[in-house]
């Protein structure tokens, strides 16, 4: 018999792999991250486009990250949403739960890898370990802050 916790959801579609509480679960429809976005003139029609914070206050901002195989990031929160997108190697996050005692694992490491998208809420505690050497795609909702949940 299998027995799944109701609390704890891992989804595969398309290639996108999404593991949350189901009361914090982000995706591309509800993430902040598909907000804000414009029409921009002499486009094509069905066309829009988000552009870059700072020019842009409800922008995003965009990096193209690299991090060595056994580089980590440790537990951390940003103020916007995220969105990861490896385009190669593999890693793990952990999320957290900030409790009396301290940060306590939040449910089993996600792992990403080539293809994968991940998205994470605003304010949500996570770790990153990076498994292989990673190339990834990171945007953030407005203006990027990393706080050190340590």
């Amino acid at each position: 018999m299998l027995i799944i916790d109701p609390a704890i959801i891992t989804l595969y579609i398309r290639g996108i792999k999404m593991s949350d509480k189901t009361t914090k679960q982000v995706t591309a429809e509800t993430s902040a991250i598909w907000k804000n976005h414009i029409t921009l003139p002499d486009t094509p029609q069905g066309f829009t486009v988000r552009t870059s914070y700072p020019t842009n206050p409800d922008g995003a901002d965009v990096m193209l990250e690299q991090w060595d195989a056994g580089s980590e990031e440790p537990p951390h929160s940003h103020p916007g949403d995220d969105m990861t997108v490896v385009i190669e190697g593999r890693m793990s996050i952990q999320f957290y739960t900030k409790t009396a005692s301290g940060l306590q694992p939040d449910g089993d490491k996600l792992y990403l890898a080539k293809g994968d998208t991940g998205y994470i809420k605003a304010g949500r505690i996570h770790d990153a370990k990076y498994i292989e050497n990673c190339k990834l795609v990171y945007v953030h909702d407005k203006a990027f802050g990393f706080t050190d949940e340590r």
